[in-house]
């Protein structure tokens, strides 16, 4: 019965399938891409009784593809933590959907597995910019404040490597390094061990860096809005200094945009640390928007719209 895993190319994606997998070793196909792909389940091809699980894409960009699969006779498994729309009611529909701000699919992939490889939990919730669920998720492994600092880093590389428009933006091709990280039960190990969190690291430091040099473009009390240039360290540095932003000014909404080539901008949201809501409802006004309370985006903003979204993005966060 073949095995299909679809997953987000973030920490969360990542890390909640390697949990997964560790506890349950298999062989199966890889479905996946940079963060902003989204849209996976259109590229799954089953048969009547094969297994699909469905890791940190909302259920509501993919609807269509999974009443698809579902009518075909395909088992479905699915854990996320984005709006779902309608939660459909189906026999071979196993749903895991947990919309909480503090929550990420790791630490609900967590739950499940009752915390057997909680250490991969911590570093995807640290990732996704959930630092205080990750920490207080991390209570029973009695770490140290440097082991949650490097936790903390691994998560931030994991999820900086997921962004870019393509995947020629990024260090590694998710399922490239989830492939690297599958022989590491222990994520310590694989920070010692592996090249990979490495480059991912000397990459982070170096992109961030440049982002830091940025002004914001517009800078108010309750938010501020920042713009990148048209280039791969932009691109991949977007959504980790959007999580920075929000950190260092956590009463402060942020916005990054990051030009692209051909014309218009992909949009990064955070809302504020202090009051999570408010991205998904901002991002969601927009054609390609979408995301969750806490952290959304918009995949193009024609130039045109730029006007619009300062306009509502200000709206939302007075």
């Amino acid at each position: 019965m073949p095995l299909i895993d679809v997953f987000n190319g973030d920490a969360d994606g990542l890390c909640a399938l390697h949990q997964l997998r560790l506890a349950d070793p298999a062989e199966s196909e890889l479905v996946t891409g940079p963060k902003r792909d989204i849209s996976l389940l259109k590229r799954v091809k089953a048969q009547p009784g094969d297994r699909v699980t469905v890791l940190d894409i909302a259920l509501s960009k993919n609807r269509d593809a999974l009443d698809r699969l579902l009518a075909a006779g395909v088992k479905v498994r699915y854990f996320d933590h984005h709006q779902p729309g309608d939660i459909p009611a189906h026999p071979n529909f196993e749903a895991h959907i947990d919309t909480d701000a503090n929550v990420c699919t790791s630490l609900l992939v967590n739950r499940h597995l009752q915390d057997r490889h909680l250490a991969w939990a911590v570093t995807a919730a640290f990732g996704d910019n959930l630092a205080n669920a990750a920490r207080a998720a991390a209570v029973p492994l009695d770490l140290s404040a440097d082991q949650l600092a490097q936790l903390q880093s691994l998560g931030e590389c994991l999820n900086y490597n997921g962004y870019g428009d393509t995947l020629d933006d990024l260090f590694f091709d998710p399922a490239e390094l989830y492939r690297l990280m599958r022989p590491f039960a222990d994520p310590f190990a694989f920070i010692a061990e592996s090249p990979a969190y490495q480059t991912l690291n000397a990459g982070y430091q170096a992109d961030m860096a440049r982002a830091e040099a940025v002004s914001a473009m517009d800078a108010r009390a309750s938010g501020r809005v920042f713009m990148l240039p048209a280039e791969k360290w932009a691109r991949r540095i977007s959504g980790v200094f959007g999580n920075q932003l929000a950190v260092e000014s956590p009463a402060q909404a942020h916005a990054v945009l990051t030009a692209k080539p051909e014309g218009g901008y992909v949009v990064s949201v955070r809302a504020p640390l202090n009051a999570k809501s408010g991205a998904d409802e901002l991002c969601s006004q927009f054609d390609t928007g979408g995301g969750r309370k806490a952290a959304a985006g918009i995949n193009h903003l024609p130039e045109s719209g730029l006007g619009r979204f300062i306009a509502s993005f200000y709206d939302i966060y007075k």
